[in-house]
């Protein structure tokens, strides 16, 4: 059976009574979802997140959010994003923007040089910029650089924090104070609800008032999933501290190999390895990690944390590949 470490999913599932209650509500998936429900779920992440409910916007995936916002707010205005960063969205705004600059992160710091931003911003822009950045791993923005982007009424500041759990830093706390701040999140990844697709956006009053009308029904399994687990998230804290401290035995094992690691924030690594066809060579052996070469650099990868019995088998597997490889 393949072995998948290319698509930052959560190792472990989650709780029983998460799951039970998804199964549940399968005997309702010939009805839409209520009202009371998508309110209860607003509720609970308003309260996770420290915002009011108001400003909580539910999504099929963090994803579909971030292109919704290209789709909506990039018409007139200039698009900034960081290469490498999540590649769908980038994709997007290629697609939909009247003009855009990708700001190239490069290594081995991969900095943000926050006056070439600053400096962008006499025009509308629209920024988006995922915090910790995937695939690096690294965290890009500090409070300093957030509000003097936000003190520029014409621009607005989306910033992704997929992986907030991970890195516990976020900027939620100034969604009140900024009406062009939002914040997408996603549940696919900490919560280990990947396979149920939900995202949620935290809105300043500018994303607030033109999402007022977006669609918000979402599977009733998904509902009463997220429900219960934002009722007792306590699994998530464990959760995410077995896979810190797998992630952190797996870079210390990665770099005793000779593989070049580069520090993380999330529950994937970046490592650069110039072994020819390295990524195939791992599939060959029932390994999936993803390869970077095609969107970005070469000899870069990026390897999701999987379970301690994976992540042994990839170790051994890479240490084959190093010991036979020809010069």
């Amino acid at each position: 059976m393949m072995i998948k470490l290319n698509m930052n999913e959560n190792p472990y599932l989650p709780p029983e009574n998460v799951m039970n209650a998804a199964f549940s509500r399968l005997k309702y998936i010939n009805r839409y979802s209520e009202l009371e429900d998508i309110d209860k779920l607003k509720e609970l992440i308003s309260n996770y997140c420290h915002v009011s409910q108001n400003r909580v916007i539910l999504s099929p995936g963090s994803d579909f959010l971030l292109r919704e916002i290209i789709h909506v707010f990039s018409k007139d205005r200039k698009v900034i994003m960081v290469n490498p960063s999540f590649f769908p969205a980038l994709n997007a705004a290629k697609k939909n923007s009247k003009k855009m600059i990708k700001y190239q992160l490069v290594p081995p710091e991969f900095g943000l040089n926050p006056e070439i931003i600053l400096d962008e911003l006499y025009e509308p822009t629209l920024i988006i910029i995922d915090n910790p950045n995937n695939p690096l791993g690294k965290i890009l923005l500090d409070k300093n650089l957030v509000e003097k982007i936000l003190q520029n009424r014409d621009v607005l500041l989306v910033v992704d924090e997929a992986y907030y759990e991970f890195s516990e830093y976020t900027f939620a706390n100034l969604i009140e104070n900024y009406p062009n701040l939002a914040i997408t999140r996603t549940m696919d990844k900490a919560f280990s609800l990947a396979g149920l697709r939900l995202g949620y956006l935290l809105a300043g009053d500018y994303f607030k008032n033109n999402f007022s009308d977006f669609p918000t029904f979402l599977p009733i399994p998904t509902l009463y999933a997220a429900i219960e687990a934002l009722k007792g998230p306590k699994y998530v804290t464990q959760n995410v501290k077995k896979i810190v401290d797998e992630r952190k035995r797996l870079e210390k094992n990665l770099r005793k190999l000779g593989i070049e690691v580069f520090s993380t924030n999330t529950n994937f690594v970046l490592i650069k390895n110039r072994i020819p066809d390295f990524g195939k060579k791992l599939l060959d052996a029932g390994i999936m990690i993803k390869d970077l070469s095609l969107e970005w650099l070469d000899d870069f990868y990026r390897i999701s944390v999987g379970l301690p019995e994976e992540n042994d088998i990839l170790l051994s597997s890479i240490e084959n590949i190093m010991t036979n490889r020809s010069f």
